[in-house]
């Protein structure tokens, strides 16, 4: 791939980039304490919110990975819709069970729960095991983009990762949660824009939308299977492992994940936080539904012209196709135009990279720190300079990690996807023997975190026939039967925890003031419909 960058492309992204520092040093003069730094004083609407929590999601692991997967991979195509088909009852899950009570509880790290729940070992083991699962992941995410960023622009990898990761950090550290959410907004615009006229243009170099279903191959135009359940066909994406395993991954990613329940904590009030999550349900879909169809596009598109493929670059004998999204950009986009488009790459970066850095400071601050010191009395000013520095330091952390993670950059989109399913369901496990049990203490919810997360393991070396989707719903089962199991054998709590248990009498006591009954069923409905289509298609 040539270098193919210009100096008017270079002016945009170093506006771009210049614009993102000067917006979060704007909005760090309202700073004051942690709470501002951390949840921005509990103060934003749903929208922002809602947007923010869309474009970690639309990370460049998904811009790069989905479309490959879609047009390329082996097994791939449409079907990785069926995935999404299980947001919208994981939003009633998580809206129903989860954000209410965290919200509560004003709550900065959402750890903090299973401390008030259970006991502090049991805060401190989920804390550890999101900082050292999510640096990981993130580090993943720089690695993906540095790499396009090191083949188009002509800069080594080392520059290329600095150059993402520095602006992100300076500007995480000097606009908190307040410059993630507000940042991803403007990152989801540009990256959206893009990706429509990316899509456009397609459909333009193929013939127009009939001409991509047509050109489609079969086996990648199928979007629903029904035929296979993934426990021991070897069928990965058929359709009951991507809705039940998807459904317990999310409810455990947008309920339990620091990353995200950190931003649904900053709403302004309850319903503001679960208008989030509802509007999240609602568009997400239509989101992933793009960038897949990108992917359908370039499948045509190679198709027709051998040369695209052998133009990408290579991983050993194979064409590495995470990059056919990048490459197509280069070659059709016009001057300047390509430096948007580099823009929407590096926002597809950064949306996800700013919140898990946010996010590992505020576990880090909150579970640890403040936590294990809490004898010393801290000004505002002073642990707002501690969080800071925490930012700092975990954004130093991710981008060490990033150049060390290149022999999995080949399968990313699957691969990150599978370390999130080894332990998605045991952590969501947890939270569900602390919120919708009273005899389970913290001795039993470790117990069974390990068993869920050990049988996850074992799976994955000794059942490859078995999808590793229903590895979250096998690591929740696990988790909820062994932790419940010795928490009966132990005794139950000494302390009364029924106001850290979720009952319909409680739900009542978390300060709606709307009726959310019709939303939920709008919801369902929804997934209803999404069904239907994808199941005619």
């Amino acid at each position: 791939m040539n270098t193919l960058i210009t100096t008017l492309d270079w002016t945009i992204i170093g506006v771009y980039l210049t614009a993102l520092v000067t917006l979060s040093a704007w909005l760090s003069r309202s700073q004051h304490s942690r709470g501002d730094y951390y949840v921005a004083a509990r103060s934003t609407g749903p929208w922002p919110i809602a947007i923010s929590v869309m474009a970690t999601q639309c990370s460049t692991n998904s811009i790069l990975g989905a479309p490959a997967f879609v047009a390329f991979a082996a097994g791939g195509g449409l079907i990785w819709l069926q995935y999404e088909l299980a947001v919208p009852i994981a939003m009633v899950i998580v809206m129903v069970f989860l954000l209410p009570m965290f919200r509560s509880l004003s709550l900065i790290s959402v750890y903090d729960y299973l401390e008030r729940r259970f006991d502090l070992s049991t805060r401190l083991w989920l804390s550890g095991l999101f900082q050292v699962l999510r640096a990981f992941a993130t580090a993943v995410t720089v690695y993906s983009i540095a790499l396009v960023i090191e083949l188009i622009s002509g800069l080594s990898f080392f520059w290329s990762v600095v150059l993402l990761g520095a602006i992100t950090v300076v500007y995480d550290v000097l606009g908190g949660i307040r410059a993630v959410i507000y940042s991803d907004v403007i990152q989801m615009v540009i990256l959206v824009s893009v990706l429509l006229l990316l899509f456009v243009l397609l459909l333009h170099a193929i013939g127009g939308f009939e001409q991509l279903i047509a050109g489609l191959p079969q086996e990648r135009r199928t979007a629903i299977d029904f035929a296979h359940h993934g426990l021991g066909d070897g069928y990965d994406f058929a359709f009951w492992p991507m809705l039940f395993g998807g459904i317990f991954l999310y409810v455990s990613y947008y309920g339990c994940d620091q990353s995200q329940v950190q931003r649904e904590l900053c709403a302004r009030s309850v319903d503001d936080g679960n208008r989030a999550l509802f509007i999240n349900g609602l568009l997400r879909f239509p989101l992933v539904l793009l960038y897949c169809l990108i992917g359908a596009g370039l499948a045509v598109y190679a198709a027709a012209e051998p040369d695209f493929i052998a133009a990408l670059p290579r991983n050993g004998e194979a064409p590495n196709y995470n990059l056919a999204v990048p490459l197509y950009m280069i070659q059709q986009l016009p001057t300047g135009v390509v430096g948007i488009a580099l823009v929407a790459l590096f926002a597809a970066a950064m949306s996800s990279l700013d919140s898990v850095i946010n996010s590992l400071s505020a576990t880090t601050m909150e579970d640890f720190v403040r936590r294990l010191h809490q004898g010393q009395a801290w000004s505002d000013s002073r642990e707002l300079f501690y969080s800071r520095l925490l930012t700092a330091a975990w954004g130093a952390v991710t981008l060490a990690m990033a150049f060390h993670v290149g022999d999995i950059s080949d399968t990313v989109l699957v691969t990150i996807n599978k370390i999130g399913s080894l332990i998605n369901g045991p952590v969501l496990g947890v939270f569900a023997l602390g919120l919708l049990t009273q005899h389970c203490n913290g001795t039993g919810a470790r117990a069974g975190l390990a068993a869920g997360f050990i049988l996850n393991l074992l799976c994955w070396q000794f059942a490859e026939q078995v999808s590793w989707l229903w590895w979250n719903v096998f690591g929740f089962a696990a988790t909820v039967a062994v932790g419940y199991a010795v928490s009966l054998a132990g005794g139950r709590p000494a302390a009364d925890v029924r106001q850290w248990v979720w009952s319909p009498a409680r739900y009542r006591q978390f300060g709606f003031l709307i009726n959310w009954l019709p939303r939920y069923a709008l919801l369902i409905a929804w997934f209803a419909i999404l069904l239907l289509l994808l199941t005619v298609f």
